[in-house]
């Protein structure tokens, strides 16, 4: 009778996922077939704002999660903000604090899952799909969890460094940036690292870097000229 009872408790904590149907292009099939390939460790996904980056980590991890009930998703930022002027201090406690910073997150999660439930709600509520600033990672080690880094371009060299030595048994992390927008003066290890791994070598062992383009926007066509007139400047 316990062991049943604690089935149930277990069952409760682990919401069943259900990901909604997407037209993927090739390009973004290319990259959910890396990213649901257990082989494979590390995705680097580097593109301009509006190439799906995020939203393809977000879709990969929740397919993951759909598969396997022992895996959680972990949100990785900065505390880095992107405007000239920072807001200061937040109130509350960290978790209050970073709330603001998994916007984005929480964004994917409504385009991905079904409307009609509460999914979304539940995951959180469980601890499922989880959020951490970066500048808590010293000492974290990750088992059993899908982490997507986001925005990795304000991330510095040894950030990177910290994130991806976190890496343990069961679990894979993606790494979304984009070169154009870093917010650190000068200082982001985001480009260096993806350089780093690029070669062969790093695939044999499970570690991929992926690239969108211009061409891969999908967020608007006026933001696609955008970039486009900024990266002629």
């Amino acid at each position: 009778m316990s062991k049943k009872k604690s089935d149930l408790q277990i069952g409760q904590l682990k919401p069943k996922i259900t990901v909604k149907n997407l037209g993927l292009t090739e390009k973004q099939k290319s990259l959910v077939r890396l990213g649901l390939e257990d082989n494979n460790k590390v995705i680097f996904i580097a593109g301009p704002a509006g190439s799906t980056k995020t939203f393809m980590a977000v879709y990969c991890a929740l397919k993951k999660l759909k598969q396997n009930d022992d895996l959680d998703l972990l949100y990785v930022r900065t505390v880095i903000e992107s405007a000239e002027k920072g807001l200061g201090a937040l109130p509350g406690d960290i978790d209050e604090k970073f709330n603001p910073y998994m916007v984005p997150l929480d964004d994917k999660l409504r385009e991905l899952l079904p409307t009609t439930t509460s999914a979304r709600t539940e995951l959180i509520k469980s601890k499922r799909v989880q959020s951490m600033p970066v500048n808590f990672l010293r000492g974290a080690s990750w088992t059993n969890k899908i982490v997507i880094a986001d925005e990795a371009q304000n991330f510095t060299y040894k950030e990177l460094t910290t994130l991806m030595t976190r890496l343990g048994e069961n679990s894979q992390l993606f790494i979304c940036g984009d070169y154009m927008q870093s917010d650190i003066n000068g200082k982001s290890g985001f480009k260096d690292m993806f350089d780093l791994f690029d070669d062969q070598e790093s695939q044999e062992k499970g570690i991929y870097c992926f690239s969108f383009g211009l061409e891969d926007i999908k967020r608007s066509a006026i933001l696609s000229y955008i970039i486009k007139k900024i990266n002629k400047k």
